[in-house]
């Protein structure tokens, strides 16, 4: 499967959705030696911030430094132990180095990736972003998912000015990173099927187009699996333009529909979770592969139903559920759905109306059986999961996890039938 990525940059899309899309991305490649296109894409620039990480300046930042020479009129390389945190602290540390600059190149994946989105946009500059892993699908989006007062919110941005991606350095990129973007676009199963349950339940924007680009993609990245775990150019490569096109898609759509449903919910709880409690927990991707087999098994559950019948969790048992989980950011959350007023929304009545169709829809997703050979195919550790978070904060996920958004899900319907049993 050839991705022509240009063909979604920098031009509007009239689409038979009914809506024009549009992505400000100017250029992507991905080539063995990539790093020498460095000088024509910063031509008009003079006054250049490199930020990075310790490990990312390692992997390629130093040589893009050498590359840009004299442009180069700040670096900012971020030390720390464990992982980077796209906070507000980040930021800052960020915009102390902005003095002069015309614009950032940023060198890293996911959280150097998000910061320089969300400083470049707040300060009307532009970035460019140089790769060093295939590790997570939000490259071209023009969303920052940021943790600001301890919580994950996805602030929407602007996608990179150009993305740059050397075979050679993503390819040799740490195993469990390729296999966190594997798992990111795996988790499209999930949340392709929360797009299309959303659509029936709360009448959500459709668009077939995008749908059955990212289904694709999905497809062909599971057929290319262990091509990609061999670190073969030709899979690698793919893999990286996959990753990038479907995060053209949530910049295409203006909302993150196609690429994060109730998968993501889960892998943000435990980032949260792991971040409020100083637990540990998995790459984005990872925790993604991981929870798309938990919401799998969910919808089986739901499709093993003959008809729906409801449960209910009074209000004073979630909100001790909210203080045992979230602790000092309990009222944070509370927030989140007293503004969204989800837990006001009776939609039992229109669930026994389309139950037909919600079990269909629930059943075009593959099976948590499925699923997980996926992933044992990539070579994950299936066990590790439930070894790292143990089941009880595993079941606090599927119940609960769906608070830390505004966004209707699977969780929800799993919630209005099941309530805290998992």
């Amino acid at each position: 499967m050839h991705l022509d990525i240009s063909a979604y940059c920098g031009k509007e899309i009239n689409c038979t959705c009914g809506r024009t899309h549009f992505c400000n991305l100017g250029e992507v490649v991905v080539e063995k030696g990539a790093l020498s296109h460095l000088p024509r894409l910063t031509e008009k620039y003079q006054r250049i911030l490199l930020v990075a990480d310790q490990n990312t300046y390692a992997a390629c930042g130093q040589k893009a430094q050498e590359i840009l020479g004299s442009k180069i009129a700040d670096t900012l390389v971020f030390t720390c132990e464990g992982f980077l945190v796209p906070d507000e602290k980040a930021v800052a540390e960020v915009e102390k180095h902005l003095n002069g600059i015309d614009f950032i190149v940023g060198v890293g994946s996911g959280v150097i990736n998000d910061i320089c989105k969300y400083v470049t946009f707040n300060h009307q500059l532009q970035y460019m972003i140089v790769a060093t892993a295939p590790s997570m699908d939000g490259f071209a989006s023009s969303g920052a998912a940021m943790i600001m007062g301890g919580m994950k919110i996805t602030y929407t941005t602007h996608a990179p000015t150009y993305i740059v991606a050397d075979v050679d350095v993503i390819k040799n990129a740490p195993l469990d990173m390729i296999r966190s973007g594997y798992g990111d676009i795996i988790g499209k199963y999930s949340s392709l099927n929360d797009w299309k349950l959303a659509t029936l339940i709360n009448r959500e924007h459709f668009c077939p187009d995008i749908y059955k680009l990212v289904y694709t993609v999905t497809e062909e990245t599971r057929r290319q699996v262990k091509n990609i775990v061999a670190r073969d150019d030709e899979a690698i490569a793919f893999l990286f333009k996959a990753l990038v096109l479907i995060g053209i898609t949530l910049t295409l759509l203006g909302s993150t529909r196609p690429g994060s449903g109730s998968e993501h919910h889960l892998s943000h709880f435990f980032e949260i979770v792991g971040l409020i409690h100083d637990q540990p927990y998995f790459l984005h991707g990872t925790d993604v592969a991981y929870s798309t087999v938990v919401t799998a098994g969910m919808r089986e559950k739901i499709c093993r139903l003959a008809a729906p019948a409801f449960t209910d969790v009074p209000r004073e048992k979630r909100l001790a559920a909210y203080d045992r989980i979230y602790g000092g950011f309990a009222k944070e959350v509370l927030k989140i759905q007293e503004e969204a007023h989800s837990y006001e929304k009776d939609r039992n009545a229109q669930y026994e109306i389309v139950w037909p169709e919600i079990i269909h829809i629930l059943s075009e997703c593959p099976s948590a059986e499925e699923i997980t050979q996926m992933f044992l195919d990539a070579g994950y550790d299936m066990a590790a999961f439930e070894s790292l978070y143990g089941k009880e904060k595993i079941r606090d996920a599927q119940v609960y996890g769906k608070d830390l958004k505004d966004r209707y899900s699977v969780l929800w319907l799993h919630y209005a039938l099941f309530g805290e049993e998992i």
